[in-house]
């Protein structure tokens, strides 16, 4: 059970369904085992059954996130936290109590052998005249802490209260050992990893009542993903899937059936790192994505800061992180190593975004010669994949030039830098700029999406082949 859920959590090395065969024996097993328990007696058996519950609370967390039910795993992992907390409480306040009555009675003895009549309802009460017994021991009904008045209440919001402490060290003892790693699970499916031009007629349908072209020129208050139902013509769903591999459904070879494709914009010391996100450009481009490709997507768009990238481990890490601003970009030797074993040893992709002035643009070069010191940027040309259906490079502003630049490590891109703040094209409004030029910044930033995705998932598919 133990190695279940340590490798469910922080190992990652078997796959979910065999956990869950696993997962599914444990709970046969412990079932059977609290069966027969039950001529035992009451108090075998309700221990039994209490243990049973942890596995399969387990089990049926573990279930609908295979099937990629998160919102209902999420849900049953709350209510299975609160019921352990009520079972435990249960168990230790019986035991306290049980304790309690326990040494009661073996004082009880002992004073009547010594010729007193001191009786233990007398003690819990805390009547007055009785002998006073000096101890410490929190079992003790007659522990000092717990005063001369109203003891038995004492003692059992001191057991209430010592218990809620442990439970909640315990859990974050637990968040600490499994939970320091956060993974990313791309999309089961497959595909080619390229947009084509009016591939499919997409429709947001929401509540069944009202139409929203995705390709407005402005996307005020965007509805939530799960909200979003895509109407593809039948004909293009079945010639072109958008991804990477040879499954049946539009996703990722080396994707899961709970995997989402995720839009992380990187936090960092220094900068306005959070520009545009109060006008919706990061839920308006996972929104336009998740139009464009079928895949699933996130509810909405999430920030990590460049040390939690630390806590994804390889195999598990985002394919791409976006990163824009127009200030001060203050990384630590610390932060240039998280980067640097991103980018390289996790096979990510930094997505880069000149927010508003030729600093950030000399910063950015300079910060990514400490991360990436052996390898020089290059332009990266319109024909190459990110660049597909492209046009011309959408430049909202010409911060850092017209020129994309690229960082190539192992025959792949895993730096693009746009100098001309294309998340301001994905914002509402689209900063005013031409239908043309926001287009293309969707159909850019679609583009680096899928192209890093595909490429995480070939890498994946190739370590898990050799492996």
């Amino acid at each position: 059970m133990v190695l279940i859920w340590l490798d469910r959590f922080s190992f990652y090395l078997l796959p979910e369904w065999l956990l869950l065969v696993l997962l599914t024996l444990v709970v046969v097993v412990a079932a059977k085992w609290a069966t027969a328990a039950r001529p035992l007696g009451q108090v075998p058996f309700r221990a039994t059954v209490s243990i049973v519950i942890l596995p399969a609370w387990l089990w049926l967390v573990m279930l609908p996130a295979w099937l990629g039910w998160m919102t209902l795993s999420a849900s049953l992992a709350r209510l299975g936290l609160g019921l352990v907390f009520v079972i435990g409480l249960g168990w230790v306040v019986w035991l306290v109590e049980r304790s309690s009555r326990l040494l009661l009675a073996k004082r009880s003895v002992t004073s009547l052998r010594g010729g007193s009549t001191a009786m233990p309802l007398l003690a819990m009460n805390g009547a007055p005249g009785q002998a006073a017994v000096r101890t410490s021991n929190p079992l003790d009904i007659e522990a000092w802490y717990y005063g001369r008045k109203h003891r038995k209440l004492n003692q059992s919001a001191s057991t209430v209260a010592a218990y809620s402490l442990l439970f909640v060290l315990l859990v974050l003892l637990a968040g600490f050992l499994t939970g320091c790693n956060e993974i990313y699970e791309m999309p089961e499916g497959g595909g080619e990893p390229q947009l084509r031009q009016q591939v499919v007629r997409i429709q947001k349908v929401i509540r069944k009542k009202y139409v929203i072209n995705p390709f407005s020129a402005v996307l005020f208050n965007p509805p939530p993903i799960e909200e979003i139902k895509l109407q593809l013509q039948e004909l293009t769903r079945h010639i072109y899937q958008v991804g990477q591999g040879q499954g049946k459904n539009a996703g990722f070879e080396g994707g899961t059936r709970r995997g989402t494709v995720r839009f992380i914009r990187l936090s960092y010391p220094g900068g306005d790192w959070e520009q545009d996100l109060d006008r919706n450009s990061d839920m308006n481009m996972l929104l336009w994505y998740a139009a464009n490709t079928g895949h699933n997507t996130a509810k909405k768009p999430e920030v990590r800061s460049v040390r939690q990238l630390k806590r994804f481990p390889v195999g598990k890490s985002p394919p791409m992180v976006y990163m824009t601003g127009q200030g001060k970009i203050s990384l630590g030797k610390t932060d240039i190593e998280i980067l640097h074993e991103y980018l390289t040893d996790k096979h990510g992709m930094l997505f880069a975004d000149n927010g508003g002035s030729p600093g950030w643009h000399s910063q950015f070069f300079s910060v990514m010669e400490k991360v990436l010191p052996r390898v020089k940027p290059q332009p990266v040309p319109l024909d190459h994949p990110v660049h597909s259906g492209v046009p011309f490079l959408p430049v909202v502003a010409p911060h850092g030039g017209r020129t994309a630049w690229g960082w190539v490590v192992d025959g792949r891109l895993a730096v693009y830098y746009h100098p001309g703040d294309v998340g301001d094209a994905w914002a509402d409004g689209h900063a005013g700029v031409s239908r043309q030029v926001w287009e293309s910044g969707f159909r850019l930033g679609g583009n680096i999406m899928l192209y890093a995705h595909s490429e995480y998932s070939r890498w994946l598919t190739a370590k898990n082949n050799s492996d």
